[in-house]
């Protein structure tokens, strides 16, 4: 979908956003190959913006790990996690998060338990279909379980910690190569982290963390494929 230049003028941030998502979307489903290099201009000339709003999508995406900037070259497209890759972000993720949750737990509120239960329900309605398009709404709502936990956690150095790995999010789905596999167990242990929280026992929900990471990490190596 062309971003118009006509006589109703788009706010910068719209077209800025609009912009990430095309290519992201592009990254995710594979039009753009590992690897590949990203031309600005090219781009610009495709969705028909200028190089601007190209320029800050692709330094958005660097922070994700989809593409990785190379001095005097421009952007290129990162290479797909490695199995030594994903388990590093994985047991980094297994020292992180548990502990996210147990402080997120011992500073429940109302309003923390009803953004956690709305990212669930969104779990559960949206679609997972083969393209990303299908499943991009999926994917905002399990990194918005996680996101939140993390914001209520009270800790401004855990926090960060997990920005710097959540920023991998979509890199980490591109591992596989399978798309969304794993929904049905994933939003179950969602709900168990869920029950622990609204029950106020930190042990319990920093525990069903540590299950749920553990078997994300031992689903998604069961369906990568061997390299």
């Amino acid at each position: 979908m062309k971003t118009s230049r006509g006589a109703h003028p788009v706010s910068r941030q719209v077209l800025a956003d609009h912009v990430y998502e095309e290519i992201l979307e592009s990254l995710m489903d594979g039009r753009l190959e590992p690897g590949a290099q990203v031309s600005i201009d090219g781009t610009a000339r495709d969705l028909d913006v200028s190089p601007t709003p190209v320029r800050e999508a692709l330094a958005r995406l660097e922070h994700t790990g989809l593409v990785v900037r190379v001095a005097l070259k421009g952007y290129r497209v990162a290479p797909v996690f490695s199995r030594d890759d994903f388990a590093n972000l994985m047991d980094a993720r297994l020292v992180i998060e548990p502990v996210t949750t147990q402080l997120a737990c011992r500073r429940m509120t109302p309003e923390l338990l009803g953004d956690l239960r709305q990212s669930i329900a969104d779990l559960k309605e949206a679609p997972r279909g083969p393209s990303f398009a299908e499943f991009r709404d999926y994917l905002d709502a399990d990194e918005r379980f996680h996101r939140l936990i993390a914001e209520n956690s009270g800790n401004p150095f855990m926090l960060a910690a997990y920005e710097a790995l959540g920023g991998q999010v979509q890199r980490f789905r591109l591992f596989g190569g399978v798309g969304i596999t794993d929904a049905d167990h994933a939003i179950a242990e969602h709900q168990a982290v869920f029950n622990a929280i609204e029950l106020g026992e930190p042990e319990a929900a920093a525990a069903a963390m540590t299950e749920h990471v553990g078997r994300v990490r031992q689903r998604a190596m069961e369906d990568a494929p061997q390299a």
